[in-house]
């Protein structure tokens, strides 16, 4: 009976560490209990905002075709398909140190601070009605939209996202996801504002409220750390090898006097 129980309580201890596993690994815990309503009042993916070392493409479009062209850093050939044709990274915009570009015909703007949106209006007020006599429809696109990933996942690395959209989720599957040994619960995200300065925050893959947060879709620049577990990071504790051959010696003295009170005990 007494057998019974030892092993009924071992039983019972590898399951509920087996439950505590999966309730660490799994993301996101009943977040189906978050309402529709709750979800449509999150705020919506955040307008990108401008800031030094930004690479940018702008794109003026009108149906007065010789009077935008000047306002296009790339050239705009209508021969080939009636579309914009791509030249090479030259014709993009880098925003200097001080958050300025050079435009042909508007010269240098200011643009760190701004939105996509901001910048597109600006320029659309600029060029409209003073150089040309219709309306332009003005694109701005990122073309080093990169977030990094680093710590304890499958593939730590800088990902570029040319639809400049990604998620806290997004961004760990393009890294492989965490591996088992991450800790999900600790995530740390470093972001650079457009001032220069730097925001830090903690996530909790786990927390359901992870969806509503404000650093649930990510930024240009933003840098997640995924945190190995306690087990994992004492594992990887490198001892010296001074250290090592101090614990040999150490072991060895303790053996030989153990061996020696074993051999006077058996003598008497």
């Amino acid at each position: 009976m007494k057998k019974f129980s030892i092993i009924l309580l071992g039983v019972l201890a590898i399951l509920s560490t087996s439950c505590k596993s999966v309730k660490e690994v799994t993301y996101m815990q009943n977040v189906d209990d978050i309402s529709a309503t709750i979800l449509a009042e999150t705020g919506g993916i955040p307008d990108q905002t401008l800031m030094p070392g930004d690479l940018i493409d702008i794109t003026v479009m009108a149906t007065d075709r010789l009077a935008i062209q000047p306002f296009n850093r790339r050239m705009v050939d209508f021969t080939k398909g009636g579309g914009y044709q791509n030249a090479d990274e030259l014709n993009f915009y880098l925003v200097d140190n001080k958050g300025y570009i050079d435009m042909p015909v508007l010269g240098r703007i200011y643009v760190q601070g701004m939105t996509k949106t901001q910048l597109e209006d600006y320029i659309r007020d600029q060029i409209y009605p003073k150089y040309i006599h219709e309306k332009p429809a003005v694109t701005v696109r990122f073309e080093n939209f990169r977030i990094s990933v680093l710590g304890d996942v499958k593939s730590p690395d800088s990902y570029i996202i040319p639809n400049e959209r990604v998620n806290v989720l997004e961004a760990l599957a393009l890294a492989g996801d965490l591996n088992i040994t991450g800790r999900r619960d600790n995530v740390l995200l470093v972001r650079t504002n457009a001032d220069g300065s730097r925001t830090t925050a903690r996530l909790n893959l786990n927390d359901k409220d992870l969806i509503l947060s404000p650093y649930f879709y990510l930024q240009q620049n933003d840098v997640l750390y995924v945190e190995p577990n306690s087990s994992k990071a004492a594992s990887s504790v490198v001892v010296p090898p001074t250290a090592s051959l101090a614990i040999s010696v150490t072991g060895a003295a303790i053996s030989a006097a153990s061996l020696i009170m074993t051999i006077l005990t058996y003598s008497k």
